[in-house]
């Protein structure tokens, strides 16, 4: 329930309550508290046994956690009649990049396209410098 709580706030939240509730009425505190978490937990159960039982015998195998889209999609996922663990399995992103790289590499020694020097394409981009007597174009619209 409280699986991403660490040590450090733990301490925190215990000095806390004895600050606020005080040493001598902390363990009534903590009893009341643990008593409605149960209460909760029971009427809960309770529910789900009310809900399955209304669903009928059709619905024997309903879990309520399969309402969460994770735990839903996961659940999808990892079947085996979809063979997507073949797939996964077949799938390698190391070997597929190495290919990748090989093939943008050979581009690179290969010949040369018209235009290039020497095998490499010069991608800077030069500004060019406007003479002294040129002016921007005007845009009536922009004024």
């Amino acid at each position: 329930m409280f699986n991403d709580i660490g040590p450090l706030e733990l301490v925190t939240i215990i000095v806390l309550a004895v600050l606020v509730f005080g040493p001598d009425k902390l363990p009534k505190v903590i009893q009341d508290v643990t008593r409605t978490i149960r209460k909760i937990r029971e009427f809960s159960e309770s529910a789900k046994q009310d809900i399955r039982s209304e669903l009928g015998p059709e619905f024997k195998d309903f879990e309520f956690e399969d309402l969460n889209p994770k735990t839903f999609i996961r659940k999808q996922l990892d079947n085996d009649d979809l063979g997507l663990k073949e797939i996964r399995n077949g799938f390698d992103l190391k070997k597929e990049m190495a290919e990748v790289t090989d093939a943008v590499h050979s581009r690179d020694t290969g010949a040369s396209a018209p235009g290039t020097s020497g095998g490499r394409v010069d991608m800077t981009k030069k500004p060019e410098t406007p003479g002294d007597d040129d002016r921007p174009p005007f845009d009536a619209d922009a004024t």
